[in-house]
Order: C-alpha cells, then structure tokens, then sequence
C-alpha cells in the first residue's frame, strides 16, 4: 500500500500500520539511552513539534506488552541489533499524558486529574489480577480508578502504580510522562494564585514521589514547553538532565530538518513547494540544527496533495491560544514597541534568556518574558552560537509574523487614544487636511510599523478607527470599475466620505500618491452614485509612509 501524508495522528503504531509516512526520528532511541545515564530526561519544545508522537514511539518500541518488530521495520534504530535486543520490548513502560489537565478552577482541574489518573489505571488494569501485588496496592489501585482516591493517595498515585508493574514484570519501570507542565501553565493563565499553589503541589507530589530516589523507576522522560525550576517541581531529583531548544544535543531530533522536508516534498511529487513552505515554517534553530515546524509542514502537504494550487497558511494559530504573546504586547509595565519594531522589520535583537522559570513569576519581568517566547517557539535564536548568557533572537518565518501582526493589530485597535479619533473624525468631516494629517500621523505613532506592511495594514486601521467611533464602514465595497477601499456614512449629516489608500515608496512622495489615489476615484466613477437620501460627498487620497500619513480631499475643478 502507499503511504499517504497525514494529519494530527500522534499515536506511532497506527500511523505505522496505516502506512502513514514517518520522518524517521528513531535513531533518538539509541542516543538517548546509550550516550547519557540520565535519570530523568525532558524536553521541552514548542507546541506541534513531535513531542507526543515521539513518546508514544519510546513506549512502543520499550513496552514489554508488545512485539513492535513489525512497526519499526526498515526504521534507523534496527541499524543497531544488539541495542534492540536489550532493550526492544524488555521494560514496563508508564505512560501518560497531562494535556488535558485543566479546569476553570482548581476543583475542574483536579477532576480531570482524577480522570487522567482513572483511565491510565484502566490502561494497565491487568496489575491488579496478580497474586504479586500488595492489598493495600490493590485498593488503593481501584480507588484511583473509582476516582475515590485521597489527595495523598492522588500525588503517590504514579509511584504506587510503579510498584506494582515492578512486582509483575521483575523489571524496573521506563516512565513517559508527556506535556508535564500543561496544569501549571493552564492554572497560571486562570491568574488565580491560589489555583496554581493548589496545582503546583499536586504536581510536585506526583513528580517527587515517581523520579525521586525511587528504587522501581528505570529510567523517565518528559516533555512540556518550558524547564519549570528544579527548585518549583524537581526538588531533590538527581541525575537530572533537560534538553531545550538552546542545547544542541538531540537538536535534531524534534521538527523536521530540510533533507528530510526535501525527501518528504519528493515523495508527494511537490518538490517545488519548497521555497513557499520554507518561507512559512522553517526558520527555527534548535542547539545547531535549523528545522521547520512539523505540523505545518504536514498540514500544507496534505492540503496541497488535495488542491494544487492551495497557498501556505497559518496552521499554528488553529492549533491553541496565543495568551503568551498578548500578555507581553500588553503587559502595563514593559513597553517592547521598538524592539517589536526590530524584529517584525527581519532584524534581530540580543536578549539575556533564562533557562529555569516558574509559571507563577513569568510576567515579572522582561527577561522571562522573553525567554518564554523563545522556549515556545515564538521567537528563535536568530544562528547557531551562543553568547553566554545572552542569545540573539528573530522571528523565524512568515507564519509567526503574521501572528505578531494581528496581536500588535490588536492591541493597537484596543488602545486608540479616543481624543486623537475624534479629533481626526472632525477634521475629515470639516475638510481640514493638514488637522486630518496630523491627527492620523499621531494616532499612527503609537503604533508598530514594519517595512512590508501593505495598504491592508493602514485600510485596517482606518476600518477599525471609524467602526471603534460607531461607524459602519463599507470596505472594498463595489463601486464603478472596482471596489472603493472605505465609504463612510454620516446618516444623520447625509453626506459621506470615499477614501483611497496608497502605501508610498519614499517620504517625498506622499503628495503625489495621494493625487494619484483621487485620481484613481474619479478614474473608476467611484463616487458617480450618491448612495440614496444624501446629500455631500467628500473624497480623500490618503498615502502611509511608515508612521507619517498625508491626506488630501479632491480640489474643486475650476470653473
């Protein structure tokens, strides 16, 4: 059968046994285990990097329930027959997932722990069927799938679980825990304190109690977003390593690096899809390899494999919130705008980054908020060095930037200073150019501007200027040979306004382009129809250069 590209299957058995294509990721297997003698691993990468496939790879190819011979057939680590002998479905393996630990409150959140908890004991209910397995085990085993179990029981819950695989199998036990710290960042985004201590504790229990000096743990991995402080959740665990994006061990090994999105675009016979697909999702250097982000590069394939002429897009922004990003645009204490400037312009800036934070401290002060986007993806280190201590950062592609565009859109239409609106209104109204200029200019100051933005970013803040004050704007409406970029009524004056934009080249030349966008008006009889019932009708041309913005109305033509 041929395989086929597909979306949004994070579990590795099935989508190797419905021929799903695999970037062949296995090789971490072998590095993992044989070149460190790490306790307790993690990973912490951006959302929609593989993390959660690649788990479910280690349980399969570690499970001692399974012969997974079959699924990684013609895989990279079968290259090393006697490591897969040794290791190759030797060990228990305990696996779950904390991504749907979340709630309004403390007590949603728990309940859905509680859940989780119940349906990993369901996954591995053969234990308590073995004459091997203490009583006291046993009952509390069953109160965690009744969901009856105390609180203590509840942060032991892993350990107790642990114990048992260990009294059936003989064996110690691999545990996986993936996106670890998902209740502690969704009970911070609540800004409830007491919620996130109530978590904070539960989860530091469930973590102690499992990696620390525990005699029946082989070994753990885990993975999440950010490296919560040893101090927060790991206190006391030794032998503990993280892997994020500044390391360049196993840097390879979550996103797709350009051979394999080559291979993969030769495969769906799309190959000259590759300069569009590295301008949206490439970009990002994890350690000294430079990726492209998996789920985008999956997402567009499979929408071109069905139409040709399909476009990139942002996939990223469908896939959660972008709270992070909102709350640093709009923290009341930082103001970022220049910087912001910088790095929406394609340059870069130099930024001290923090690789140990606490979700409860991220906002207190620029540098974690920094190092937050960097650790989630919305910023990347700009090459492959490092600066101790300090890292040069970017935005990585086209996709990430347009994220950036409508959260600085949005914040600028939040934050309209309504004097300078009105004041730019009446102008335009009473026909006072040079009012009209100044106002627009000021209100477009405290904006952020970049370089390749278009006439869309400034018919947007027109649009949102005029509908923040209670008008209903006509946008790219149909008028004469084309479409007017705004009409504006005035219902209870009878009259309106048509407006044309043009975006100018050089600073010199915003008169012109506003004579131009007249011109354009009277060229295309945009204003040959007075709408029924008024009476006035004022046209503009209106040319952006950066933040400067000209206005003109059509001259009077001589008598």
């Amino acid at each position: 059968m041929e395989k086929i590209i597909v979306v949004g299957n994070e579990n590795f058995d099935e989508l190797i046994r419905e021929d799903g294509y695999y970037v062949d990721k296995t090789e971490l297997l072998y590095e993992l285990v044989e070149k460190t003698r790490n306790k307790v691993a993690l990973f912490t990468r951006p959302r929609r990097f593989g993390k959660t496939l690649t788990m479910s790879m280690m349980e399969s190819f570690f499970d001692i329930n399974r012969d997974s011979r079959e699924v990684f057939d013609g895989l990279a680590i079968l290259n090393h027959p006697e490591f897969c002998e040794e290791w190759m479905n030797q060990y228990p393996v305990l696996f779950l997932s904390f991504k749907d630990v979340e709630g309004l409150n403390f007590h949603g959140a728990y309940g859905m722990l509680k859940v989780t908890l119940a349906s990993l004991c369901k996954k591995y209910v053969y234990l308590r069927n073995s004459g091997k397995i203490l009583d006291e085990d046993k009952e509390i085993f069953n109160r965690l799938i009744s969901q009856n179990a105390k609180l203590e029981e509840i942060k032991t819950s892993l350990a107790t679980i642990m114990r048992m695989m260990h009294a059936v199998h003989g064996k110690p036990v691999i545990l996986l825990i993936d996106e670890y710290d998902v209740p502690l960042a969704k009970a911070e985004a609540s800004k409830n304190k007491e919620f996130y201590r109530q978590m904070l504790d539960i989860i530091r229990g469930l973590l102690s109690t499992s990696l620390k000096t525990n005699e029946h743990l082989k070994f753990a991995v885990l993975t999440g977003c950010l490296r919560i402080s040893k101090e927060s959740v790991f206190t006391g665990v030794n032998n503990f390593a993280c892997y994020c994006v500044l390391n360049r061990k196993f840097s390879q090994y979550f996103g797709f690096t350009q051979n394999e999105v080559a291979k993969m675009l030769e495969f769906a016979g799309l190959s000259e899809k590759m300069a569009a697909i590295t301008q949206w999702y490439d970009g990002y250097i994890f350690g000294n390899s430079e990726v492209f982000c998996p789920w985008d590069v999956v997402s567009y394939l499979s929408a071109v494999m069905d139409d040709k002429e399909e476009v990139p897009q942002n996939f990223w922004v469908n896939t959660s919130g972008n709270a992070i990003l909102d709350d640093f645009i709009n923290h009341p204490k930082i103001d970022v705008s220049d910087k912001f400037e910088i790095l929406l312009n394609g340059g870069t800036i130099t930024e001290e980054i923090l690789q140990e934070l606490t979700y409860d401290q991220l906002a207190e002060s620029e540098k974690s908020l920094w190092s937050i986007l960097l650790m989630t993806g919305y910023v990347s280190k700009a090459d492959k060095t490092n600066i101790k201590g300090k890292i040069k950062i970017r935005i990585p592609n086209a996709e990430i930037s347009e994220i950036f565009r409508h959260a600085v859109a949005a914040r600028f239409h939040r934050t309209l200073d309504a004097s300078k609106v009105n004041e730019f209104i009446t102008a335009m109204w009473n026909q006072d150019e040079d009012a009209a200029s100044l106002s627009l200019t000021d209100i477009l100051w405290n904006s952020i501007s970049y370089f390749d933005y278009g006439e869309e970013y400034y018919h947007g803040i027109l649009n949102g200027i005029f509908t923040a004050t209670g008008y209903a704007p006509d946008s790219n409406d149909e008028a004469g040979l084309g479409r007017l970029d705004l009409r504006i009524r005035d219902r209870a004056g009878r009259r309106v306004l048509l407006l044309e934009f043009k975006r100018s080249k050089k600073e010199k030349d915003l008169d012109r382009d506003c004579d131009e966008a007249v011109a354009q008006i009277e060229k295309n009889g945009y204003g040959k129809v007075m709408p029924e019932g008024y009476e006035q009708q004022i046209i503009y041309g209106i040319a952006f250069f950066g933040k400067k913005a000209k206005v003109k109305k059509k001259r009077k033509s001589p008598a």
